[in-house]
């Protein structure tokens, strides 16, 4: 019988979350990204991965960056010579600072103790394993609840000891019209054992190289407004962010109509005038809103509404009009009394 150790609530030391990319990816946990095959999953880690060695900011972060860090990716489904490098060095990253596992004689699964030896040896903080199905292990049956569960352990042990962000790729199945949390493949218990879950999908047919990345789950910290990106000829670009949930990427209608929406009329009617003199900064524009009642999201869900562009300057954001020009910015923000 394993020995009884009784901890008290009173003698855990309380920490805060650290965050890879906030509120998206956070570090000492492990993150799901699901989509359909083809939608761009593997670029956009690419370009995550590529931006991370360079120390470069998150998109969307107001140029909240990190030190370069190590990237360990493990793929079943590209092969390093000729599909990931090439695109890890299109995007810009430090081939120094990706790494992999040596997979050739026995391939890696969630338990293989090589995982821990290599986070530990390089100092790996992101480790990235492409597609979950490839990794789980063999003869896992991920349809099972239990089964998932078990498999996972190790994996979050690993994290947690670590401080190591974990990202796992998986892929949805072919059930539309259900909510986001069940659209991944196996059991609902795989996005349940991640702290954090997204997915990519196309946005249109209208657009057929534009992507959008929305936050399915988020356990350790709010859920993230969904980042718009375009994937062309290999290369990532960000377009812009907005206030759209993983449902509503997905088709699905699981809100329905309910009862008018004070604060996002509040929003819709105050951006044009906060922006009627040319771009503002985004982080004035969101203390404003906060200090009106009005949260991120809404705010980001009217300036879709209103068709409102993010413009980059440096590591800066702004927002301005659909049809302004931008030859550079204001500082001046309207309050919410004054845009009424």
């Amino acid at each position: 019988m394993e020995k009884l150790e009784i901890i008290r609530a009173s003698d855990v030391e309380i920490r805060d979350i650290d965050w890879l990319w906030y509120p998206f990816i956070p570090f000492g946990k492990v993150t799901v990204l699901q989509g359909d095959a083809g939608d761009g999953k593997s670029l956009f880690i690419m370009k995550l991965a590529a931006m991370l060695t360079r120390g470069e900011p998150m998109p969307f972060t107001d140029g909240i960056g990190h030190e370069p860090i190590n990237v360990i990716y493990q793929s079943s489904e590209d092969d390093a010579d000729d599909t990931i490098v090439p695109r890890f060095l299109k995007a810009g990253g430090d081939p120094s600072r990706l790494l992999f596992i040596n997979e050739k004689n026995k391939f890696l699964s969630f338990s293989d103790e090589r995982l821990l030896a290599a986070i530990k040896q390089t100092d790996a903080k992101l480790l990235i394993l492409d597609p979950l199905s490839a990794y789980i292990g063999e003869g896992a049956q991920i349809n099972s609840a239990n089964e998932v569960r078990a498999k996972f352990r190790p994996l979050i042990e690993i994290a947690k000891e670590q401080k190591c962000a974990i990202l796992i790729v998986h892929h949805q199945n072919k059930q539309q019209g259900q909510k986001a949390i069940n659209r991944g493949s196996g059991s609902v218990d795989i996005i349940a054992a991640a702290r954090s879950a997204l997915l990519i999908a196309r946005t249109s047919k209208e657009k057929p190289d534009e992507r959008i990345l929305a936050q399915v789950k988020c356990n350790v910290g709010p859920t993230g407004n969904a980042v718009i990106f375009s994937v062309k000829d290999g290369v990532v670009e960000w377009i812009d962010n907005d206030g759209r949930t993983a449902d509503e990427v997905l088709g699905n209608v699981f809100a329905g109509p309910g009862r008018p929406d004070t604060q996002l009329q509040m929003a819709l009617d105050s951006l044009p005038l906060m922006l009627a003199d040319g771009p503002v900064l985004q982080q004035d524009i969101m203390k404003k809103m906060e200090h009106a009642g009005i949260g991120e999201s809404t705010a980001k869900k009217a300036k879709s509404q209103l068709g409102i562009r993010s413009v980059k300057q440096g590591a800066i954001w702004f927002w301005t009009l659909p049809d302004a020009e931008v030859n550079g910015y204001n500082r001046k923000v309207l309050s919410i009394d004054e845009a009424y």
